[in-house]
């Protein structure tokens, strides 16, 4: 073999092993952040951990086999498949993923995903040439192109699968590895309410209503912009009830006043003060949605058992109460257990009831069938909760409730869940001042992907709601408008 073939053979292994050696130091000495930053990948996320761990490993070993002579030729053909795993890598962010997250640091920092992978395309290049100069004069061409074929290719195919399974395992099975979205969200706008007492009451194609738990006689709204604001007081045709929890819906031009507690419910128009009785004494209830003006899912309670259950009040309808039972389903004690929340989508004429302290989210229709049955990403199947029954029938728990779902806002087949967990590799300063949304697309049963709102450690957030393309959500006392980017809700 001639001089300058030994050398470009010498110079083209030592580049690698160098190259090698860089890439594993730098992650092993940033491992925390490098692990964090593979499990935010779109395509890998779901086997973070142990790839985090194998590439540092790989590309050591490779860099010692191209350093010493005897295992030089072995070392060519790894460098070959591991240059050709990180190529396909790169070329499947580009054209397959769900988003482009940013490019990795290192001596690649400058560098975007079609430079980096035209990099690699160039080490991919030059080392078939090593492989094919180094073999040439011993067994030939033939056997050397067909090994760096099977190497390029065994390489491509084993990323390739990776990348499906993780798609499944994160869409489908999630073992609780977040994929946090590369800026899905702005912050356009923000208000200060002036106090921490108002909740979402409903929205429309112009407006924000409010109701506030101190003052439940006054409904404000606002416009789409957070600009314009308007307060007025309701009326009541009549007031004398022991009233608990007075609350406010607004939907399709009405607005309602309910008390489950009562149990009572006004409608009025809006623009119209007064508000009449449109039931008094059919259900008592814990939650109520406004499917229409004479038609509400409710979430009630057992005279049985006292356990959570779910009804149908339809005011034209003899009898006017319809009881689910079966639907939602005890674990422990048939109260804390089934707490949750009860949503509807108008633009797909869905219900959903999200457990509070497990993973599972129930899909029906308004007629209150179920349809499907979903989970959240963590792994929380079972309630973790402790609960006494007290002498009187009363069930209290005697231990803190471990939650895992909180706010929840649900549009156009979206559901935008507040998770109380943290998932693997997430940064803990980011978890401490931010909340994560996980985003679920109810129609196709998957995890779409998650995205932190910015607020302050003692802060937390009393609602959300979903219109469209933004995203109302109430922290303490100030109202923000986030809007979501175009291909996120495509």
């Amino acid at each position: 073999m001639g001089t300058i073939k030994k050398y470009y053979i010498k110079v083209i292994s030592i580049l690698l092993a160098i190259l090698f050696l860089y890439a594993a130091m730098s992650k092993a000495l940033d491992f925390e952040n490098f692990q964090i930053q593979l499990a935010q990948s779109p395509l890998l996320s779901a086997y973070a951990e142990i790839i985090s761990y194998s590439i540092i490993i790989i590309e050591i070993i490779v860099a010692i086999c191209l350093f010493i002579p005897y295992t030089n030729r072995l070392g060519l053909y790894a460098s070959l498949g591991l240059m050709s795993a990180f190529t396909v890598y790169i070329y499947l962010i580009l054209n397959y993923s769900d988003f482009i997250p940013c490019s990795c640091g290192g001596i690649l920092e400058k560098l975007g995903w079609t430079e980096h992978l035209l990099f690699n395309l160039f080490f991919v290049i030059l080392t078939i040439t090593a492989i094919l100069i180094n073999d040439f004069h011993v067994i030939g061409w033939r056997r050397p192109a067909l090994y760096c074929g099977i190497a390029t290719t065994a390489s491509c195919l084993a990323v390739s699968v990776l990348f499906l399974r993780s798609e499944h395992t994160i869409k489908k099975e999630n073992n609780f590895t977040r994929r946090f979205l590369l800026n899905p969200i702005a912050e356009e706008k923000k208000f200060n309410m002036g106090s921490d007492s108002y909740y979402f009451a409903g929205i429309d194609n112009s407006r924000i209503y409010l109701g506030s738990s101190t003052a439940p006689l006054w409904l404000t709204s606002l416009d789409l912009q957070l600009k314009d604001t308007v307060s007025f007081r309701l009326y009541l045709d009549r007031s004398d009830y022991p009233f608990r929890n007075l609350q406010t819906l607004v939907k399709n031009g009405f607005y309602y006043l309910f008390d489950g507690s009562v149990p009572i419910i006004y409608r009025g128009t809006i623009g119209n003060r007064q508000a009449r009785t449109i039931s008094t004494g059919d259900a008592y209830f814990t939650q109520m949605i406004v499917l229409d003006t004479i038609d509400f899912a409710l979430r009630s309670q057992s005279r049985k058992n006292k356990q959570y259950i779910l009804a149908r009040l339809k005011l034209d309808s003899t009898p006017k109460v319809s009881i689910y039972e079966n639907i939602l389903q005890k674990q422990v004690d048939g109260v804390f257990d089934s707490d949750g929340r009860l949503l509807s989508d108008d633009t797909k004429n869905k219900l959903i009831y999200i457990y509070g302290y497990r993973n599972q989210i129930i899909k029906m229709d308004n007629n209150l069938k179920v349809l499907d049955s979903l989970r959240t990403i963590d792994t929380v199947s079972r309630v973790k909760i402790s609960v006494v029954q007290l002498s009187d029938g009363r069930h209290k728990m005697n231990t803190p409730p471990f939650r895992v779902n909180k706010s929840v806002a649900m549009d156009h087949g979206y559901l935008y869940n507040e998770s109380n967990l943290k998932g693997k590799h997430e940064s803990s300063a980011a978890w401490r001042n931010s909340a994560i949304i996980d985003i679920y697309n109810i129609e196709k049963k998957e995890y779409v992907g998650s995205f932190y709102i910015r607020k302050n450690t003692e802060e937390k957030i009393v609602g959300m709601i979903a219109n469209g393309k933004f995203l109302y959500v109430l922290i303490g006392h100030e109202l923000r408008r986030l809007r979501f980017r175009d291909a996120l809700l495509n």
